[in-house]
């Protein structure tokens, strides 16, 4: 039996996780960015481990829109926390973060850190972590809502299977249901 790692999955020497809310057909957010549909219930799910998961957080690791649909909330919600943005078009004159122009940077930034443990955030840097094998637990909240059409949390992942290993699920208030991962 072979020990070795298929070709496009990295090592890294920090543990990278993601916690995510989808709507139950599988939708981080609707095509133009909009998730009006998890925000006006996500406080009947009640305690989603949030608060819990970000207090193990050292590094955020984002994509642009991310990044560019946080500063639509009016308020900071990661207070305290590096953030750390994978875009080859923003500017990064926003001192609560800094911008990364490639993956590779990306990695470097984290290791030269010292990050220990990191949360992915993003549709397309979620993508882009499973397909390079650099992701090592995800945490899904869906939401009991069929949106019909959006932004998909899963797409192409270079040609392989991501096998997963479920290690909990819960059942939260108002028909949310939270399943999390090992990679």
């Amino acid at each position: 039996m072979s020990t070795a790692h298929p070709p496009n999955v990295r090592r890294h020497a920090f543990r990278t996780a993601v916690t995510i809310g989808v709507s139950l057909d599988g939708f981080i957010a609707r095509e133009g960015g909009d998730i009006d549909w998890l925000t006006t219930r996500g406080e009947e799910a009640g305690d989603t481990g949030y608060d819990a998961f970000m207090a193990g957080i050292d590094p955020l690791a984002m994509g642009r829109k991310t990044y560019e649909k946080v500063l639509t909330f009016g308020f900071w919600p990661f207070e305290g926390k590096r953030v750390m943005v994978l875009s080859t078009t923003l500017t990064g004159d926003d001192p609560r973060i800094t911008v990364h122009r490639s993956l590779d940077a990306l990695l470097d930034a984290l290791t030269a850190a010292g990050a220990r443990s990191v949360y992915v955030d993003g549709g397309r840097l979620v993508r882009t972590f499973l397909r390079e094998g650099l992701l090592d637990e995800l945490t899904i909240t869906t939401a009991p809502v069929l949106i019909g059409s959006g932004v998909p949390l899963f797409g192409e992942l270079g040609g392989r299977d991501v096998a997963l290993t479920l290690r909990s699920t819960r059942t939260l208030g108002a028909g949310f249901t939270q399943a999390t991962y090992a990679l």
